[in-house]
């Protein structure tokens, strides 16, 4: 799984169409191979983007849960004590 990928659900504040956008790049960049594609495949390229991104936000919006909100600083706040926890070794 491409790490640069973050989880967008259920988190306030809600995620943007910034966040989303940026995930459906990452994807497609982690699929396709390209992290610029060629004039050739840039219509295909983002056409992919694009489409996932509708995908996305049609997920985010259509899932439920009772579970509350995560806080996304406390939420970063744990990413970088593992991260630090994991590269102090």
């Amino acid at each position: 799984m491409c790490r640069n990928i973050k989880t967008l659900y259920n988190f306030e504040p809600p995620v943007n169409a910034d966040e989303i956008q940026a995930a459906a790049l990452q994807y497609v960049r982690k699929v396709s191979g390209f992290n610029k594609p060629s004039q050739t495949n840039e219509a295909a390229f983002n056409s992919a983007v694009e489409a996932i991104t509708l995908i996305t936000r049609t997920l985010l919006d259509t899932l439920e849960t009772n579970a509350p909100p995560k806080n996304r600083e406390i939420e970063a706040a744990k990413a970088r004590a593992r991260s630090a926890e994991r590269f102090a070794r």
